[in-house]
C-alpha cells in the first residue's frame, strides 16, 4: 500500500501545485491538521497562512476550501502575492 496521495492547489488564475505527496499541514476553520494517505474523506475551509507541503515546501494563501476524497486532495484557493513564487521553493 502506499503512503503518498495525489494533491492539486488551484486558483481561479493558476494551478499552483499538482504531485503525489505524503502530508499536507493545513490551518483550518477551527483548528491546525495533518493530512496523510487514506484519510477519512473531508471538505472543509482553509485560513489565512501557509499550506506546508512533505514539510519542505510552503504555499501562502489568503483564504481557501478543501476537500479530500478518495485518496486525493483538492484545494481551491485565494492567492497572495507569493503564493506562486512560493509553491516550489524549498522550506527553510
Amino acid at each position: 500500500m502506499k503512503n503518498n496521495f495525489r494533491c492539486v492547489i488551484l486558483s481561479p488564475k493558476n494551478l499552483i501545485f499538482e504531485n503525489e505527496v505524503n502530508s499536507l499541514f493545513i490551518i483550518g476553520d477551527s483548528s491546525e491538521y495533518e493530512l496523510l494517505a487514506y484519510h477519512y474523506p473531508l471538505i472543509g475551509l482553509v485560513q489565512q497562512g501557509d499550506i506546508i507541503v512533505d514539510w519542505k515546501h510552503r504555499i501562502p494563501i489568503r483564504s481557501g476550501i478543501l476537500r479530500f476524497f478518495a485518496n486525493e486532495c483538492t484545494i481551491l484557493v485565494e492567492e497572495t502575492d507569493k503564493t506562486f513564487a512560493e509553491a516550489t521553493k524549498p522550506r527553510e
